[in-house]
């Protein structure tokens, strides 16, 4: 029962999308209808509003952050055992990407993952965090960054813990994350992949 709680608690917070309430916040058109119609940070940037997609960025990390810290400050001395606390990591980014409040249309999972991944530990959320820059600060693609941390964050995770259920949600993670950038991939295999910052016209036109 207490693993059921922790799990639907994950899963409704991931459900929160950040990028629709800065959309109401700052009186901007709703993410889905423009760019390329994901709720998230990039595509809130495409708006030419900064701080709704910083505001966007850090809501949708946060709420990955404290979905799992709740699981395991308050699940895990009362009984939720590591694969409860693997569940609750693929519940939250269930919930981001397909969230019950918004007819289960919603982001790619790229900055909750992040913040899931700091939870679990801090190591891990470095590792990816460092490669994504790494990677947007040579090709100014955020998809691509995004698809190389995913790559990373598994055998970060193996690296420091090991052959653990945990280790087996990152990698379920990391799997939810590139299927949701599949068009992200056939786009960067054409070779037509939009760029960090790219207006959402110059997008539609593309």
């Amino acid at each position: 029962m207490l693993t059921i709680g922790f799990v639907l608690l994950a899963y409704l917070i991931g459900s929160i999308s950040f990028a629709i309430v800065s959309s109401k916040l700052f009186g901007l058109p709703d993410p889905r209808t423009f760019g390329s119609k994901n709720p998230g940070a990039t595509n809130m940037l495409r708006t030419g509003n900064k701080l709704a997609a910083l505001t966007t960025l850090l809501g949708d990390g946060i709420k990955g952050w404290v979905a799992v810290a709740l699981a395991i400050h308050f699940g895990l001395p009362h009984g939720l055992d590591v694969y409860g606390l693997a569940l609750v990591v693929i519940a939250v980014t269930l919930g981001h990407m397909w969230p019950v409040f918004f007819s289960f249309y919603g982001g790619k999972g790229v900055a909750t993952a992040l913040g899931i991944l700091l939870a679990l530990d801090w190591r891990l959320g470095a590792a990816a965090l460092g490669t994504w820059l790494l990677m947007l600060a040579a090709f100014r693609i955020s998809s691509l960054s995004a698809l190389t941390a995913a790559l990373v964050a598994p055998l970060a995770a193996w690296w420091w813990l090991g052959n653990s259920p945990l280790t087996g949600s990152i990698v379920v993670l990391s799997a939810l994350l590139i299927y949701r950038h599949k068009r992200n991939i056939a786009d960067l295999l054409r070779g037509k992949e939009s760029n960090v910052g790219q207006k959402a016209g110059d997008l539609e036109q593309s």
